[in-house]
């Protein structure tokens, strides 16, 4: 019996091989994309009422406890609740994919700096999924793809 120049000999590396093969890239980047909407879409639905009605709530949080430097309470209740809106539905339709984890990591980055530096281990996770998006893309299981955009 000849070995393929191309199947390892190690028994650890023929199951990793298996498992690189039955699990593709394109699923990985779609529960990335999924995953981490999820998290950003549910931050943004506790901050309103109805479809997009900024909640008084949301707006004591911007002026209490999310105090950013320079970017006013007012206006940032309202960039981040439509950012948490937003962006998530386009990772999950796979448009523009690149962009919207590109902008998240940037609102990650922002919350972990400014508002909760002590929230690092989930930041660093949420980092983690939004990376690979960033650095790969949708996959081909994504609007970018069927519209040759990524």
């Amino acid at each position: 019996m000849t070995q393929n120049s191309e199947t390892p000999t190690n028994p650890y590396a023929r199951i990793s091989a298996r498992i690189d093969r039955a699990v593709p890239s394109n699923l990985l980047l779609l529960v990335a994309r999924l995953g981490i909407a999820s998290i950003f879409f549910l931050s943004g639905r506790t901050k309103v009422e109805g479809l997009l009605t900024i909640t008084d709530s949301a707006r004591s949080l911007f002026e209490t406890e999310y105090v950013l430097p320079l970017v006013p309470p007012h206006i940032a209740v309202y960039v981040a609740t439509y950012s948490e809106h937003l962006f998530p539905i386009l990772l999950v339709f796979g448009l523009f994919t690149r962009g919207a984890a590109a902008t998240l990591l940037g609102m990650t980055l922002v919350i972990e700096v400014f508002v909760y530096p002590d929230a690092w281990p989930t930041h660093l996770s949420w980092a983690a999924i939004l990376l690979p998006l960033i650095a790969r893309g949708a996959g081909r299981w994504s609007l970018d793809f069927l519209l040759g955009i990524d």
